[in-house]
């Protein structure tokens, strides 16, 4: 390629935006319309009667999910931050208890111990899935630790077989945060309820969505029936109930309503076709990719399936050249504007360890007293204990959610074709250095 880098002024590989996602259609109207026309846009009551568990298209988007993943109890909630909130509180934590979570993840996955009263640890993840490390977990657990949170992180599985033994032999609960990874499978199982029970979320950006929304899954009888009542204000239940049965079931509206759950069936008939085109697209990529010295793309471990929310890689500035917001920002430069996060061609680092959030730093917890947060010392959150994902946000992570219906590997090839122009030309990138900003999809989300 003898074109200068679009950065400098050269002529840009390709200017045509990349085709829009369309999530909804013709099927999502027609059963919007359905329920508009029946009058019944929420069905639930908040206490004991056959509505407590939800209208028509609740139970029938739950059933089939059920059916769908072969995962026993499926319960509907209003987001999945709503559901892990669910999942906490069905595990009977409280204050003075410690929650293991990651520390490279939504906040929500690491700040729903908060609602009870315990305290969010945070151990590190690994350097290949960037899933929390079992290794690491181990280590992190005290006498005092109730539960893990894993997340499924970009779609890919955690080692689930070595996390639920941990909590096996600790007696503690697993709770799996598949936001991501609808659909994903580690050992033939898919993923969810591998653990004690977990969830998938339904928010606008994810595969299939609701707008707002998620589903909490266990194979657990007492388990999801604990979450049902706080789905749905527990303290009206039953009086027949034990003390023990009724441990954190108060209070709570976090029910999906009739015309949410409707979209959410119509959705899922498409799930296996979006997973095959991203799979598609993300394996051709990491395929070229993977020819380029200083970048490794995600490899799919043994046993698993993708659900590829993201596709991810690491990036060397060794190897390859130059530093990583260099190398983002002119390979940015050479594919058109992009007008929503979800057209951003790479963005680094992910997510900053949550230990640096504000609320963290500053003890900042419930009420005046701040508690439980105030009650630690100063260096508990302090920098330095999960240095993978530091490593990862600061030096090598970078992700792309290109890899996305209706995207083609045409335009696979044109995102190849821009990075290895910038690989020919790197020592122009050299001289360049960390100018600007890291590019982050924050940057986009709301244009």
């Amino acid at each position: 390629m003898s074109s200068s880098l679009a950065i400098f002024g050269g002529e840009p590989v390709r200017i045509r935006p990349f085709p829009a996602r369309e999530t909804v259609g013709e099927a999502e109207k027609l059963v919007l319309n359905e329920v508009i026309d029946s009058g019944v846009l929420s069905a639930f009551i908040g206490a004991q009667g056959k509505l407590f568990l939800g209208g028509q298209k609740v139970r029938q988007f739950e059933s089939r999910w059920s059916e769908k993943f072969n995962q026993e109890f499926s319960i509907s909630v209003n987001s999945w931050t709503s559901g892990l909130i669910a999942c906490i509180g069905a595990a009977d934590v409280g204050p003075g208890d410690e929650v293991i979570v990651s520390p490279y993840t939504m906040s929500a996955s690491a700040v729903c111990p908060l609602f009870y009263g315990a305290v969010p640890v945070f151990a590190d993840i690994d350097e290949e899935t960037f899933n929390l490390n079992p290794v690491s977990v181990e280590e992190k657990i005290t006498e005092r630790t109730k539960a893990i949170v894993v997340v499924h992180l970009f779609g890919h599985p955690a080692p689930m077989n070595e996390i639920t033994a941990i909590g096996k032999k600790h007696n503690i609960a697993v709770i799996e945060d598949a936001a991501q990874a609808p659909g994903a499978t580690y050992g033939g199982k898919p993923v969810g309820a591998i653990g004690d029970m977990g969830g998938f979320s339904f928010n606008f950006h994810k595969h299939i969505h609701t707008g707002e929304g998620g589903m909490i899954v266990t194979n657990n009888e007492k388990l999801a029936q604990k979450c049902q009542r706080i789905r749905n204000h527990g303290e009206n239940a039953s009086q027949d109930l034990s003390e023990d049965e009724l441990i954190n079931s108060f209070g709570s509206n976090l029910r999906m309503t009739e015309l949410q759950a409707a979209i959410g069936t119509v959705q899922l008939d498409k799930l296996d076709e979006l997973l095959e085109t991203r799979n598609q697209l993300a394996d051709y990529l990491a395929e070229k990719l993977s020819k380029i010295p200083g970048l490794t793309p995600q490899l799919v471990k043994p046993d698993c399936t993708h659900a590829r929310y993201v596709f991810s890689l690491k990036f060397n500035a060794a190897e390859f050249g130059c530093s990583r917001t260099a190398f983002a920002r002119a390979v940015a430069a050479e594919l058109p504007d992009p007008g929503t996060a979800e057209e951003v061609v790479f963005a680094e680092g992910y997510i900053n360890p949550l230990y640096r959030l504000p609320i963290f730093q500053k003890r900042a917890g419930m009420g005046v007293k701040h508690a439980p947060l105030a009650e630690l010392s100063e260096d508990f959150y302090a920098d330095g204990q999960c240095p993978v994902a530091e490593r990862m946000f600061e030096q090598e992570m970078l992700i792309s959610p290109l890899i996305r219906e209706p995207l083609t590997t045409t335009d696979m090839d044109d995102i190849v074709l821009a990075i290895q122009k910038c690989a020919e030309r790197v020592s122009e990138l050299e001289d360049w250095g960390d100018s600007g900003e890291k590019v982050t999809l924050v940057d986009h989300a709301s244009r």
